[in-house]
């Protein structure tokens, strides 16, 4: 489905501007938005729901490049407690 939509140019320049620090298309990103969006109305209430939630968007699973989630996790944070301040 296509769909015009005329956007306020500071709800535009707010979305491009999100949309370039993720390295999206500006349509992806809303579409993104849009689909978050029932998640907003019912968050998950328990740890439970959001690994549900998690698996049902695919994040879960998404990096089969870490086979060490707690030796990956060490590695962030030794690397951020070691980084020069600017």
């Amino acid at each position: 489905m296509v769909i015009s939509l005329e956007l306020p140019s500071e709800l535009e320049n707010e979305l491009s501007t999100e949309a370039c620090r993720l390295k999206l298309p500006l349509a992806e990103y809303i579409l993104r938005v849009l689909a978050f969006r029932p998640f907003l109305q019912n968050p998950p209430r328990t740890g439970v729901e959001l690994l549900a939630y998690w698996e049902s968007v695919g994040i879960v699973g998404s990096r089969p490049d870490i086979t060490d989630s707690q030796e990956y996790a060490r590695r962030l944070r030794d690397q951020a407690e070691h980084r020069e301040q600017v």
